[in-house]
């Protein structure tokens, strides 16, 4: 049959007609993965309180009260008690329509007479099935975002700095995080961007919906439409069975769209689509789906000189920029090193157990003269790592190996722009590569031997 080829779900049948149970386990068997059957309603608490359902098909009228249902009711009542996300279908001989609506309205997810079709019984109970764990889905989902702002212990969490283009950011964000506006995030990789979109997220009237990211640099060009906009079941070779996309997933919520810039031209038409009309259409299917979303985006690429090269549509970069956010590079952040630095180092010595007493001082002007090309992420592991291999109570400098980049022909590699630092490395490399010979050093250098030892007195060499 259709409706369940597979075998699936785990359901609990409530009814004090044996033959009735018998039926039920005739027909599903071949169908649920397990059926649980009562006579006696009254064991249902103690059965719930130990094992979760996919469903629940249960009886309106047992031996209290043949007709009415009233029974029936009371019991739909303390299952939800129980278990609010649970999916109840009532099974009666005596169903009429008004007692059908009383029974939706009361919590009941669908209603179903006796004798049944089997066909239809087993579409029904499909259906609850996947409904039932969508519900649980959803409410994961919720619990892992309450859980997030729960343990925060500051506005923007790991997202910190002292500086003042970093006080300007925070400013941005607090007065936008309130409206609904799209936003665009433009920065660097490693600036936190991803940071920047939770806190507007958190901030806002949607904070108790999810919030979904989706990192479009990382899609192929054959998934990026079933991933932003789903899928029916056959809409291609591989859909196997119907799935939701990430604009249907995030309704109500927050959707971070990051490196906007990687989103081809054709699905920039239909991004546009959604954000004017507000539903999505998935693959395969005909009628469009509503959508409610909150929409911000990020790219570490010039989006206007995209647009310049016709690679990416004006009006869809007006549409996702209401408001603008610039986060700057780590090296435009000041002593935001040395605040970030000691906040990744509380973090990383509390995970590894670790007693650190901190950075020393050499080792923190090694920091503050590396260009940081990675910024806060590549700090971020810098820290971790040295937290992880030192064997000294404090990080020294040698506990930090920073990469430098692979210099192009003719180039010198620096990792700092102090010129001291810059001297001191020169006059290092080149006495190695004359042995300590002064006088060749020297020659080399344009410098006076006297030059160059006052040189290598200052520098400790």
């Amino acid at each position: 049959m259709n409706t369940m080829s597979e075998k699936t779900g785990n359901i609990l049948a409530v009814d004090d007609n044996e033959d009735i149970l018998f039926a039920l386990k005739l027909l599903l068997k071949p169908h649920v993965e397990k059926l649980t059957t009562l006579n006696n309603p009254q064991k249902i608490p103690e059965l719930l309180e130990k094992e979760s359902f996919d469903m629940i098909l249960l009886d309106m009228n047992f031996n209290k009260d043949a007709i009415s249902g009233q029974e029936g009711f009371d019991w739909l009542g303390r299952i939800l008690e129980i278990d609010p996300q649970a999916v109840v279908v009532f099974i009666t001989a005596y169903g009429d329509a008004e007692r059908a609506v009383k029974a939706i309205k009361s919590g009941a997810t669908d209603f179903v007479l006796k004798p049944w079709q089997n066909e239809k019984l087993l579409a029904t109970i499909s259906s609850s099935i996947k409904l039932r764990r969508s519900r649980l889905e959803a409410n994961d989902l919720r619990a892992k975002q309450k859980e997030m702002s729960a343990v925060m212990d500051q506005p923007f969490t790991d997202f910190v700095g002292n500086s003042q283009k970093m006080q300007d950011v925070f400013n941005t964000i607090k007065k936008v995080a309130q409206t609904d506006a799209n936003v665009l995030i433009l920065g660097e990789n490693g600036t936190g961007k991803e940071l920047v979109a939770r806190a507007l997220h958190r901030n806002s009237p949607r904070r108790d919906e999810v919030f979904i990211s989706v990192d479009l640099g990382s899609l192929s060009d054959t998934l990026f439409e079933s991933e932003l906009f789903g899928h029916e079941r056959g809409a291609f070779t591989d859909a196997k069975k119907e799935k939701p996309g990430r604009f249907e997933i995030s309704s109500k919520g927050t959707l971070f769209l990051d490196e906007i810039g990687n989103l081809p031209l054709p699905l920039q038409s239909k991004i546009l689509t959604v954000i004017e009309r507000r539903e999505v259409t998935r693959v395969g299917a005909n009628r469009p789906v509503p959508v409610d979303v909150r929409l911000i985006c990020a790219t570490n690429s010039d989006l206007y000189e995209t647009v310049s090269n016709n690679l990416f549509r004006q009006d869809l970069l007006y549409r996702i920029n209401t408001v603008e956010i610039h986060l700057p590079p780590l090296r435009e952040r000041g002593d935001d090193i040395e605040l970030l630095s000691n906040h990744f180092l509380k973090i990383y010595s509390k995970k590894y157990r670790k007693s650190l007493r901190g950075i020393t001082a050499a080792a923190l002007k090694k920091l503050m003269h590396y260009a940081w090309p990675g910024n806060v992420r590549e700090l971020q592991h810098a820290i971790e790592r040295a937290v992880i291999m030192t064997e000294t109570p404090s990080l020294e400098p040698e506990d930090f190996i920073l990469s430098t980049p692979r210099k192009k022909s003719g180039e010198l590699e620096f990792e700092t722009y102090n010129l001291d630092e810059i001297e001191r490395q020169i006059i290092e490399k080149v006495m190695k590569q004359n042995q300590g010979n002064i006088s060749q050093a020297a020659q080399e250098l344009g410098l006076t031997r006297t030059s160059l030892y006052r040189r290598i007195e200052k520098y400790g060499f």
